[in-house]
């Protein structure tokens, strides 16, 4: 309970004087709803005194003081504003609607939206995923493929070396793998020069080409300088390099023709000289074994080479089985038609030296390519790049049948 003040009782009293009244002038009338209006305005601020009082007495004894309805009550409330939910974070602290989402999150694939402001119809449906594998660089490279080329010197599996090598992104460096090798065989045996001569030939066409083995012993002739401080013999074995790839058909034949009159170091010059004696011997006698060994792994193109030459130098039936066997080796797998191609090839380049021996060599080996394409061991193409025998023309019989030269 408290004590009414003063002055409202005087304003209920006058106010009670005019309504038992009943009458009075208008200005009376203005004059009493003022009074009333500003009566209720002091009962507003005599009761919002008394409830701060209340509460500044609450907080002193140790209460809480804040106000729960108010807007400072409900910082850190987690509680839904509309009454809704269990006050727990948004999808786990992950976001809403157009956000990333949470960390680690894979999102399998969704079908693209017509409503997406960057749908495009005309290009929907052609994006490609793939891999994507970093260019070696040169330090890179070095130390990937050289552990891959010293295990080849245990193993010599040159299929694996380009399994290993195709799953690498080499970019413009490839004409650096045959480099290295060549370089690691250097300081080798002789066992790994012939191995490495080998993986050349495996290598070319699955990881090489021709441009990259040329242009990696052009820039070994060039590195030559440096390489003898390790290996004093380096400008002869690099000619033996050299021509063992012109005989494996992994150089072009005209390599050494490229470099006459235009090389002007002297180790350079030396190896250049003795890969030419070497391809120089007759029929290229001694450069299968040009590092002095041998065994059963030699080139699949070498092979093709001495099957066909079995042929046109023997008699009987030999062409039948022969062509059996190079069918099975095609059907097998063992030959691919690249190692056939360049099989023939080198025996067509090599007629006029073995019709020295053989007169009938065209006769023969146009049978045998006939055979071939039967069983279809070679293509017809192959067979129509054969050279022919240069056919003799007679003259007329007034010249008593003499042989037009």
């Amino acid at each position: 309970l408290y004590l009414q003040n003063p002055e409202d009782i005087d304003d209920d009293e006058e106010l009670n004087d005019g309504e038992m009244n009943g009458n009075g002038t208008p200005q009376e009338k203005v004059l009493r709803e003022a009074r009333i209006k500003a009566k209720a305005k002091r009962r507003l601020r005599r009761n919002s005194s008394r409830d701060s009082t209340t509460r500044e007495s609450v907080s002193e004894s140790g209460e809480p003081g804040t106000d729960p309805n108010s807007p400072k009550g409900k910082l850190n409330d987690r509680k839904s504003r509309s009454g809704k939910g269990r006050g727990l974070p948004k999808k786990g602290g992950a976001g809403g609607k157009g956000v990333w989402g949470a960390a680690g999150v894979i999102y399998d694939y969704e079908e693209p939206d017509a409503r997406d402001p960057n749908y495009d119809d005309a290009v929907q449906g052609k994006t490609v995923y793939g891999t994507m594998v970093p260019e070696l660089d040169e330090n890179a490279l070095q130390k990937t493929v050289t552990p891959i080329v010293k295990e080849y010197f245990e193993h010599g599996d040159g299929r694996e070396v380009a399994a290993l090598l195709q799953e690498l992104n080499l970019g413009k460096r490839k004409h650096e793998v045959p480099s290295l090798a060549v370089s690691l065989a250097l300081e080798g045996k002789a066992s790994h020069r012939e191995l490495t001569s080998r993986l050349l030939s495996d290598l070319l066409g699955k990881v090489l080409t021709a441009d990259d083995v040329a242009k990696a012993f052009d820039k070994m002739l060039k590195d030559l300088p440096d390489l003898i401080l390790d290996t004093p013999e380096a400008p002869q074995v690099l000619g033996q390099f050299i021509a063992r790839a012109v005989a494996d058909d992994v150089l072009p034949s005209n390599f050494l023709d490229s470099y006459k009159g235009r090389v002007n170091c002297d180790h350079a010059r030396a190896a250049l000289d003795r890969a030419a004696v070497l391809l120089s011997m007759k029929r290229g006698v001694g450069l299968d074994n040009v590092w002095g060994v041998g065994g059963g792994q030699r080139p699949v193109k070498h092979l093709i080479r001495e099957a066909v030459i079995m042929v046109l130098e023997s008699t009987g039936n030999t062409a039948v089985k022969m062509v059996k066997l190079l069918k099975m080796l095609w059907e097998s797998g063992l030959v691919t038609l690249d190692q056939m191609n360049r099989g023939f090839q080198r025996v067509f380049d090599e007629l006029p030296d073995i019709n020295l021996d053989v007169p009938l060599v065209h006769t023969i080996l146009e049978k045998f390519l006939d055979l071939c394409v039967q069983e279809a061991v070679i293509t017809k193409q192959l067979r129509d790049s054969c050279p022919s025998r240069g056919r003799k023309r007679f003259v007329s019989e007034g010249d008593g049948g003499r042989v037009k030269e």
